[in-house]
């Protein structure tokens, strides 16, 4: 069971911590890939798990695993890792897997999701991913692990504030109308009080 476990761990850090790379290479330039085919997906890709991947081999690989981990943060991480799964699953049958790679931002079409998961959160993908990379630091306890996600988790808010942008952009009063009754990432909304 730790075993796979330990695969799953591997796969979701493979899979997540380039994100914030491909679509700080989608938003950030979407005017200039609009109508350019293919190729922006090809440079994102290239650059975003090459990089990322490159990254996690050179860091992360020999000290993913090391670590003898107490039952609750072995539970604790699985059920995190399990929980991105689950809401990367429910967020491709919502939206489809076109919608989740940028075809919307790079056509300029498509319509602002507001339904499923995206009537409690307005980004449900980057929580799941934030869940999977908290889950994997978890599961390997590895101290690099932890200062890698700390920076990801930074660029991830990055990338979320660039993404805001893009949208409003394109939806206008009704991506405010939206961000004024959906919290960005928490399925409800923090007050502050005096």
């Amino acid at each position: 069971m730790i075993t796979i476990l330990h695969w799953l761990t591997g796969l979701i850090l493979a899979i997540e911590l380039p994100v914030p790379i491909y679509w700080f290479i989608i938003h950030g330039a979407v005017g200039f890939w609009r109508g350019r085919g293919r190729m922006p997906y090809l440079i994102a890709v290239a650059a975003a798990w090459g990089l990322g991947g490159w990254l996690l081999y050179r860091f992360l690989r020999l000290e993913l695993f090391v670590f003898i981990r107490p039952v609750w943060a072995i539970t604790a991480g699985a059920i995190l890792l399990l929980s991105d799964v689950a809401i990367f699953a429910i967020a491709e049958s919502e939206l489809g897997g076109r919608r989740l790679v940028g075809q919307a931002e790079l056509s300029g079409s498509g319509e602002l999701a507001v339904r499923g998961l995206y009537q409690y959160v307005r980004h449900p993908r980057y929580l799941g991913m934030i869940f999977g990379v908290l889950g994997a630091c978890f599961v390997s306890g590895s101290p690099r692990l932890w200062l890698v996600s700390a920076i990801w988790f930074l660029a991830t808010l990055g990338m979320i504030a660039v993404e805001e942008r893009e949208l409003r952009t394109r939806f206008g009063p009704q991506h405010a109308d939206y961000a004024k009754r959906v919290p960005a990432l928490l399925p409800f909304r923090l007050r502050w009080h005096d």
